[in-house]
């Protein structure tokens, strides 16, 4: 399941440089410098991948406490009918309600440190900037913290998130070099693919939960990641 993290963060980063890209472009980078640059936004790059990473964390403990309590293979079915739902919702339904109401306070305060930081060249800047564009609000992220509570455990849950945020890089990277090639067309046309990718990615760890004994794909065990039974042998 793990290989689906870095195909979504690819397939996904279309949607994400309509909030990501801006931030990308003003990155307070040496534009006389290739060297100096490439450093730089592998920085702002490592910066992201730590809020991503921070992100599966918290979440992969929360899979693993649904694992502890027995009931991962319901999880992984539930997360995987969730993630289709979402994607076949349509945006206007979603619209009616102000989810993001009560984190709008936090996210003021982290486009507020945004502004600072890109006033400063520093690579503790760019990598502040990284972490702060990774912890705002993107629904792509949210799919993706499905995928990491369904992992059952700290650990692969950092993975997963850190191998999202690896398939985001190749775009976010160009977006910083090449952002004249991505036209609204050429989003447009990227963006039509994502809903089939995270149905994909649904109807995988729906597969995962029913366990129907298909090796890698739907194997019996549901034990994934831990083993339930010592091998003694």
């Amino acid at each position: 399941m793990l290989y689906s993290a870095f195909i979504f963060g690819l397939i996904s980063s279309f949607h994400c440089i309509g909030m990501c890209g801006p931030i990308a472009m003003m990155l307070p980078v040496d534009k006389h410098n290739q060297a100096k640059k490439a450093l730089q936004v592998t920085v702002y790059h490592l910066g992201r991948l730590t809020a991503y990473g921070t992100i599966g964390l918290v979440f992969g403990l929360l899979g693993k406490g649904f694992f502890l309590a027995g009931i991962q293979q319901k999880l992984s079915i539930l997360i995987g009918v969730i993630m289709i739902i979402v994607v076949l919702t349509p945006e206007n339904i979603f619209a009616r309600y102000n989810f993001s109401k009560p984190v709008y306070r936090l996210i003021s305060r982290i486009k507020s440190n945004l502004g600072k930081h890109f006033r400063n060249k520093s690579y503790k800047s760019l990598f502040i900037i990284g972490m702060l564009n990774g912890f705002l609000p993107c629904g792509m992220v949210y799919v993706a913290l499905f995928g990491a509570i369904a992992m059952q455990s700290a650990e692969f849950g950092v993975l997963y998130m850190v191998l999202f945020g690896l398939g985001t890089v190749p775009l976010m990277t160009s977006v910083v070099y090449f952002n004249s090639f991505l036209t609204q067309s050429t989003r447009n046309k990227f963006q039509k693919v994502i809903p089939y990718v995270a149905i994909f990615i649904g109807v995988l760890f729906i597969l995962r939960g029913l366990g129907l004994g298909i090796p890698y794909l739907s194997p019996s065990n549901m034990s994934l990641f831990i083993q339930e039974t010592p091998n003694c042998h």
